[in-house]
């Protein structure tokens, strides 16, 4: 029972551990591919009456918004204008209706694509105003099956673009639509070819390491104030969007899910060390006739410490493998249950962990032997010898 007990606490921290890095990694996995330290600026409407205007304006980014900031902050390492519409993607008879997304070179910095075939939008396509398209990958399954579709052409909204990539995404954060369903074309060619101005939907930027999008909040408010009609205060008429905020955010839940798993797998852990020390003093206590009889032929005190101290190691040793085993089986049957498209979750114990464990549980079962090993090593022969 009592090396159950140990097989079962051994077992539980194991399953709490493991569970624990599933939870984060199937949480994390949501964020991949994203930049932990981005800001996202899109507009909204005015709350408060400014310079002749009235409240509930909407407010329209544009390019010199975007020249502004980049000119007052040289902090910035990636940045990228967005401008969107929905279009028609068609390729002879087969047609996709997909969200499509005018972003500079960059903008694979800030949200990391996967390149299924090809390369992403570069400098070069921007400053010449080519004719270029990237597609998700659900995209190019539509207009193109199982074919390739780098080098064909594609009309969007009645202009044809060339194909040069195919992408998806990893993170489950979307800008619009996902990666997988939409077409990324250059941002000025996407300005030229649609008639739309100077026009921004939102800017997205990353900033070097240091610095924080939170600590370049109030001065974009006010550099996007200054170029339009716009209070100072007014909070509302931009939304700033700090996702490093959110990842700390995600960080403290992982730290709570950590600490959860840390005391639940210590009272566990307790429990079974308890028991071996219970267990241990029972045998010192059942067998102190025999214990009597060995030092009265001339056994040394060493020696029976030595043996209550070794059965408590191999009973900590082979009950502690055999609840690591169990546990490993069952989260390698959760981590096949939970496989997707996505991937797997990744909730299995490294050795090192497992190493840890087994090695807490024996040094601490080793220790909970050493008070009944004493008593053993202190119990007189003669005592011992007339003890019924």
């Amino acid at each position: 029972m009592t090396g159950f007990g140990i097989f079962w606490g051994t077992a539980i921290l194991a399953l709490l551990i493991g569970g624990s890095e599933g939870l984060k990694h199937f949480m994390s996995r949501n964020f991949e591919g994203f930049a932990t330290n981005v800001a996202v600026i899109f507009p909204g409407r005015t709350t408060k009456s400014y310079a002749g205007f009235n409240k509930g304006m909407e407010v329209e980014l544009d390019i010199q918004d975007v020249i502004n900031i980049r000119r007052a902050i040289p902090q910035i390492d990636s940045s990228s204008p967005i401008i969107f519409q929905w279009a028609n993607a068609l390729y002879g008879q087969k047609k996709k209706n997909a969200q499509l997304t005018g972003v500079e070179s960059r903008y694979d910095r800030i949200f990391e694509p996967i390149i299924y075939e090809g390369r992403f939008i570069n400098d070069a396509d921007d400053a010449n105003f080519r004719k270029v398209c990237v597609i998700g990958k659900e995209v190019a399954q539509e207009l193109f099956g199982s074919d390739t579709a780098i080098g064909h052409e594609i009309d969007i909204n009645g202009i044809y673009y060339k194909v040069i990539g195919v992408v998806g995404q990893t993170s489950e954060i979307n800008i619009g639509a996902k990666m997988d369903e939409s077409i990324f074309i250059p941002f000025n060619s996407m300005r030229r070819s649609y008639n739309m101005g100077n026009r921004v939907h939102n800017f997205m930027m990353t900033l070097k390491s240091g610095y924080s999008p939170s600590d370049f909040e109030n001065l974009i408010r006010r550099l996007i104030a200054s170029n339009h009609p716009i209070a100072p205060d007014d909070q509302g008429a931009i939304f700033y969007f700090d996702v490093s905020e959110q990842f700390k955010m995600v960080d403290n839940v992982f730290l709570g899910i950590s600490l959860l798993a840390l005391f639940v797998g210590v009272g566990t852990l307790l429990s079974g060390v308890i028991g071996v020390g219970n267990i241990m003093w029972i045998i010192v206590r059942e067998r102190t006739h025999e214990i009597g009889i060995r030092r009265a032929i001339g056994a040394k005190p060493r020696d029976i410490i030595v043996q209550i101290l070794s059965e408590s190691m191999v009973l900590t040793t082979i009950a502690g493998i055999a609840g690591i085993v169990f546990s490993t089986l069952i989260l390698a049957g959760a981590e096949n249950a939970l496989a997707d498209q996505q991937g797997t979750i990744r909730t299995q114990l490294t050795f090192a962990q497992a190493t840890e464990i087994l090695t807490a549980f024996l040094v601490l079962g080793t220790a909970a032997g050493i008070i009944p090993a004493i008593k053993a090593m202190r119990i007189k022969p003669i005592e011992a010898l007339n003890d019924k």
